[in-house]
């Protein structure tokens, strides 16, 4: 546990510095300005667009950094303790879930975000919760339904579809 706890920080750490400097970019339509001037407050007044990325990013690194120092002083139950991160049922977890996430990472190129969505739902609800059917054939019909008018339709933010494509078409006819 005590390793898996500095590691984790250490990881961490890194990856928030990686997105500070990162949100630091100039904007794609403008490389002529200077780094790290989108991290503050325009002339209008409103937070540029790597306000809220750098920043979040610094108060990660700020965390890691004081996860760091508890490590170091063993002020935590994770710094002082001597038992293995995982057990037998924990590595069985990780790997049945994030086997599933990979899958659906996988899916998103194939059936789309929706189709993916729906079927990594009824894994996730049937096989792994344990759910009846009802349930399962609820809530993952209804979740990619809902995404679908709440990111295409509402924020107008296009998610891939795979080669379920053609089903969309109606739709955008109808609402759009």
């Amino acid at each position: 546990m005590r390793r898996a706890e500095i590691v984790t920080a250490f990881l961490l750490g890194i990856f928030s510095v990686y997105l500070m400097w990162k949100s630091g970019d100039p904007p794609a339509w403008n490389p002529s300005v200077p780094r790290f001037s989108n991290i503050g407050f325009d002339e209008t007044g409103t937070p540029g667009s790597g306000f809220w990325p750098f920043w979040l990013g610094f108060i990660m690194l700020i965390c890691t950094i004081w996860i760091g120092i508890n490590w170091v002083l063993k002020k935590s139950p994770q710094s002082i303790s001597e038992e293995p991160f995982l057990d037998d049922f924990g590595k069985k977890m990780l790997i049945t879930v994030g086997g599933g996430l990979i899958g659906f990472l996988v899916l998103i190129h194939i059936l789309g975000f929706y189709g993916a969505i729906f079927v990594f739902m009824i894994y996730y609800i049937k096989f792994l919760g344990r759910h009846s059917w009802f349930v399962t054939l609820s809530i993952s019909t209804t979740l990619p339904v809902i995404s679908f008018f709440f990111f295409d339709i509402a924020m107008r933010i296009v998610l891939p579809k795979g080669y379920l494509e053609p089903l969309f078409i109606p739709l955008y006819d109808i609402f759009l």
